[in-house]
């Protein structure tokens, strides 16, 4: 897939892991400012968004810069909005809770996160933008394709993740090990720690086709959609971000990237008339 680098993007040392200083401070040493159209942004001139790395083909560190298929979304709406984007990476529970949008810490937050109901007490979300569902990654030759296959086995999940959730659920008979993100539970297939791990479809396809040695043999049917968050009354914000999400549906840019990460041309952005997940 491409790996194109967007110009318009910035990355935060917080992104590079400085993040105990960031989640203190706050929007502390930012000047705060005001677009044109009359957004409130934390840092004048940049639209600030959290994300949780690494969770690729999304969002990921790739030299000194973060990439990924949300990171292009949003350039599109720093593009609207007439600033650049920067990047701050932080811990997945502050961002699902609301409380870096709170904080001050960012404007928006775009991690590859399910819409839920209980996500939505927290923060507002746009309009779906990426269909989801959660897969199951086992070593190719493990012959486990099933939640039954998993009896009495060690089944990796990350903290926080709507997989966590559907495996504590669903899949009663193997042993939950946590795992802080996505980075980790990949190792932990891979080296064997565990028998399994589940994951949102997306970047388990996306590890597989690099890694022939592990497969995703089953997926489960959990109709998940992505949204982008912002701190609940935002509506400004939340109005830029609906309407540069249709902008990019209507005149082809959100197939453009959606090819460039997933190799495929896109059946379209999900129906904003959706039904958000019940599960977190």
């Amino acid at each position: 897939m491409s790996r194109t680098r967007s110009s318009r993007t910035t990355t935060t040392a917080a992104a590079l892991g400085v993040l105990a200083m960031v989640a203190v401070a706050g929007c502390g040493g930012q000047e705060a400012g005001t677009t044109e159209s009359g957004v409130e942004l934390v840092d004048a001139g940049a639209i600030t968004t959290c994300t949780h790395l690494p969770y690729e083909p999304f969002q990921f560190q790739e030299g000194d810069e973060v990439v990924g298929f949300d990171v292009d979304v949003v350039d599109e709406v720093a593009d609207d909005l007439g600033v650049e984007q920067k990047i701050v990476n932080t811990p997945f529970e502050t961002i699902q809770s609301g409380e870096a949008l709170n904080a001050g810490q960012c404007d928006l937050a775009a991690a590859g996160m399910t819409i839920t109901d209980v996500r939505e007490q927290n923060l507002d979300f746009s309009d779906p933008y990426f269909d989801a569902t959660q897969a199951l990654l086992v070593p190719a030759d493990s012959g486990i394709d099933s939640a039954e296959g998993l009896d009495g086995l060690r089944l990796a999940v990350q903290s926080g993740t709507t997989g966590a959730d559907y495996a504590a659920e669903n899949i009663p008979g193997a042993e939950l090990v946590t795992y802080e993100d996505l980075g980790l539970l990949l190792t932990a297939v891979q080296t064997g720690q565990v028998d399994a791990g589940i994951n949102d479809n997306g970047v388990l396809l996306d590890f597989v086709a690099k890694n022939p040695e592990l497969a995703v043999t089953t997926e489960f049917d959990t109709g998940e959609q992505y949204g982008i968050g912002v701190r609940t009354g935002n509506t400004a914000l939340l109005d830029q971000v609906n309407a540069t999400l249709e902008r990019i549906q209507d005149d082809g840019t959100y197939d453009e990237i959606y090819a460039k990460w997933f190799g495929e041309a896109s059946t379209g952005a999900p129906s904003a008339s959706a039904e958000p997940s019940a599960s977190s």
